[in-house]
Parts: structure tokens; C-alpha cells; sequence
């Protein structure tokens, strides 16, 4: 997966959520025709010709005045610039040239990454006519498309694609490679520092392949690997940020570049729905996962307070809960060494390679002690099973009526597959091909 990122930029209510949703082909955003309906950004990941990309929704105001659109507005747009490696900047053909496209197409134009301008909307010969006033904003790339109908999308995603270099050279091939990732503020840098420390003597920052990751080589107690940290990055003062719009965009690079992402939470805030929402993304991207808790040292804890959290935890990230989650506090350095030991099982855990013969013999018992449940009367037998080359472990069950078994015997597998092989904190795919 490169780790190209498309975001979505335009004034509220010019079908930005709906694009959005066919790139993802799911009702993602909410869509309402009332503006600044986005309250939260949207991402997620796209695929064209082959090529995945992450896409990154703008949105989330009101816009009452137009110092509120100089406000926020303009500081996502800039971010989004800044972050982004093109931008999709929409209008709507049905209101014609606003002052705030205007507004927006001034920011735009000086960027030396790729700006689509999309006309929206544009689903009959008028509004094709009536579109043509907006090559007077004076972007190369213009599409013309209708979002909810899809015409026209097609031409513009071949467009895109060919700005996605899919060769990024991963750094140092063979180490493992950690992203420390979460909210602000939930001690990303004080951990990045319990670990390497004052050590810095055996240290060496590696230039990162994005210019906003820093990639630390981390070699201490027999243990080698690269850190990506999105962490304290560059404060720019230009912009007063939004923060946590900022924070997700790297988060997202950083996952792309890493192999498992050390997910970060704040003991007291417990998980947030955008920390849910990175999560379903790395489990989409097929990352290993160790859950961190931090600041632990501040909770009041009584007997099962940890055992009880976990189980909190487990419910609210289901299905995905064969995964660890650890206590630590990284100001006091309580259990830090415990991330790393467990980021390295992790990794090892991604790379399983099971021998086919050890696969079937434990998979054909557990078929034969619960079987496939008979679909419009035909029996499902499975025969075979084998696991396919991929980053992410997969494995592919042969059968007679590959596609008369459901989820639930699918999640039975996977669960059986975790219990016999160790694939904590890494997702597992399951395929059922025809035997």
C-alpha cells in the first residue's frame, strides 16, 4: 500500500461526503443537505487500477460569517495542502462561482502538488454548459461529475492514479517498524523518550520517507528496530493548527510505513471513536496491533481495575479483541520494556508462516467437530487448507459451495486459527475458494 493521500477540500454542502463515499463505496459520512453537517473528518482507504490510496474528508463548521470561514476553513485547507499529496477541491455547478470558492481557489493555486478541481452536480447538457464557467479559476486539472450518479468520477480517479508512485522504498527492509500512534497529548513523545532516552550515543535518526515521520534506529539490550514517531513534529506557526485533524493525517502515513502500530490512549479518556476509527483503518491495512494505556500511574485502581478496563476495552473494539493491551506509565517508565518485547512478538506473530501439514491436520479436526451449516440442502465440505504468500497472514479453506459459508463459520475458523497458532494482535484473512 503507498501511502498516498487524497484529501476532499470545498465550502460546505458541494457533495464533498458523497465523493467521499463512493471512493470508499460505503455510506461512511453522514450526508444531509444541511452545511457543515461533517463534524468529524472522514478517512479511509480507496482503491483504483490496482493502486490504494488513503482519503481524507474536510469538513466539520458551521460557517456563520466569512472570518469564520477565514478561521476554519482556511486552516484545514492549508493543512490539507501541506499534508496531502493532491487534493480534490469541489464546487457546485448549481450556485456557480461563490466568493468562498474563490476564497479557496486563491489558497490553492501557488501549491506545487496536484489540485482536481471537480465541478459537482453536473448531471444533464445545461449544467455541463453552465460548468464551463469554472475553468475561470484557472485549474489545468477540471472534471465535471456528478457524485451521487457516479458519471464522470471514473476519468477523474485515472487522473489521480497516475500520480500515485507505487515503488516508495520502505526503510531498512528487514527491521521491524513501530508507529506510535494516538490522540494528542496522550504521551507519544514522553514514551518515544523513556525508550531511547539519554541514550542518544546509540541512537541514529534515519531520514524518514515522508518528510513528516521522524525514523528512529532503536539497538539496546539485544534489541533492534525502527521507530516511527509522528510525535512534536515541526510546530508551524503560521497556522494555529487543528490539532487533531493534523494528528490523524500523520498517524495515517505513519501506519502506512510501519508494520505494527503501537496504539496510544490516555488511561483517563479512555478510547475515543477516533481512535476507533485509526483502528479499523490499520486492521484494514492489515497492521499488527498492541494497545498502550498510559498515565495508568494516575488511576485510583482497586483489585481488578486493569482486568476489568481490558474487558471494557474488548467491548468496544470487537470484533478484533485477540490483541494486547498494556498498562504502563512512560513518565514513571513502568513497564516500557514490556511494549517493546511485545511490539517484537507482534511482529513475529505477523510473519507466521505455517506449515501446510500442521494447518491441516489442526483445521480438518476442528471442521470435523463443528461442520459448515447446510445451505438450501447442500452439504459444505471443506477439504483443504493452505496459507497464501501474503504481508498479512491468509489462509485459503478449499470447498465444494465456497460461497454458501457465512461469517459466523468464517469467524469460528479464524478464532480456531488464533487459539492453535499465536496470531495475536495481528488481523488474519480467510478466503474459500472452489476445491
Amino acid at each position: 500500500m503507498s501511502g498516498f493521500t487524497l484529501a476532499i477540500v470545498g465550502r460546505p454542502n458541494v457533495g464533498k461526503s458523497t465523493f467521499f463515499n463512493r471512493l470508499l463505496e460505503q455510506r461512511k459520512a453522514i450526508v444531509e443537505d444541511t452545511p457543515g453537517v461533517t463534524r468529524d473528518r472522514q478517512y479511509g482507504v480507496s482503491e483504483w487500477n490496482g493502486k490504494s490510496f488513503n482519503v481524507i474528508d474536510t469538513g466539520g463548521f458551521v460557517p456563520d460569517s466569512d472570518d469564520v470561514f477565514e478561521r476554519e476553513i482556511r486552516k484545514q485547507v492549508i493543512i490539507a495542502v501541506e499534508e496531502a499529496n493532491a487534493i480534490v477541491f469541489m464546487c457546485d455547478v448549481t450556485t456557480g462561482i461563490t466568493h468562498l470558492d474563490e476564497a479557496m481557489a486563491r489558497i490553492l493555486r501557488p501549491s506545487k502538488k496536484p489540485v482536481f478541481l471537480v465541478v459537482n452536480k453536473v448531471d444533464n447538457s445545461d449544467r455541463l454548459l453552465s460548468a464551463t464557467e469554472f475553468y475561470g479559476l484557472g485549474f489545468e486539472n477540471t472534471h465535471f461529475l456528478s457524485s451521487i450518479s457516479g458519471s464522470g468520477t471514473g476519468d477523474l480517479l485515472d487522473d489521480v492514479a497516475k500520480c500515485i508512485d507505487t515503488e516508495l522504498e520502505p526503510v531498512n527492509e528487514d527491521l521491524p517498524k513501530f508507529a506510535i500512534i494516538g490522540q494528542p497529548n496522550v504521551g507519544k513523545s514522553s514514551l518515544l523518550n523513556a525508550l531511547v532516552g539519554t541514550e542518544r550515543t546509540i541512537v541514529s535518526n534515519i531520514a524518514g520517507t515522508t518528510r513528516d515521520t521522524i525514523h528512529t534506529h532503536y539497538k539496546l539490550f539485544q534489541k533492534e528496530f525502527i521507530l516511527i514517531d509522528t510525535a512534536g513534529i515541526r510546530r508551524k506557526n503560521k497556522v494555529h493548527e487543528d490539532i487533531e485533524f493534523y494528528s490523524v493525517i500523520r498517524a495515517i502515513k505513519a501506519m502506512d510505513e510501519a508494520d505494527v502500530c503501537l496504539m496510544m490512549i490516555d488511561a483517563e479518556m479512555g478510547i475515543t471513536q477516533q481512535d476507533l476509527n485509526i483502528f479499523s483503518l490499520a486492521i484494514k491495512k492489515g497492521k499488527g496491533i498492541v494497545f498502550i494505556v498510559n498515565k495508568w500511574d494516575l488511576m485510583n485502581k482497586e483489585t481488578n481495575t486493569s482486568r476489568d478496563y481490558e474487558k471494557n476495552m474488548k467491548t468496544r473494539l470487537a470484533p478484533f479483541t485477540d490483541l494486547p493491551i498494556l498498562f504502563i506509565s512512560a513518565t514513571e517508565k513502568t513497564r516500557i520494556f514490556k511494549v517493546i518485547e511485545t511490539g517484537l512478538d507482534v511482529f513475529d506473530n505477523r510473519k507466521r508462516k505455517v506449515a501446510t501439514s500442521a494447518l491441516n491436520d489442526e483445521m480438518l479436526k476442528v471442521i470435523e467437530a463443528h461442520h459448515p451449516p447446510v445451505v438450501r440442502g447442500n452439504t459444505i465440505k471443506i477439504k483443504f487448507v493452505t496459507q497464501i504468500p501474503t504481508v498479512v497472514p491468509s489462509f485459503a479453506f478449499f470447498a465444494n459451495h465456497p460461497d454458501d459459508i457465512k461469517t459466523p463459520y468464517r469467524n469460528y475458523l479464524e478464532n480456531k486459527l488464533r487459539e492453535k497458532f499465536n496470531f495475536s494482535g495481528v488481523p488474519v484473512r480467510i478466503f474459500f475458494r472452489k476445491k
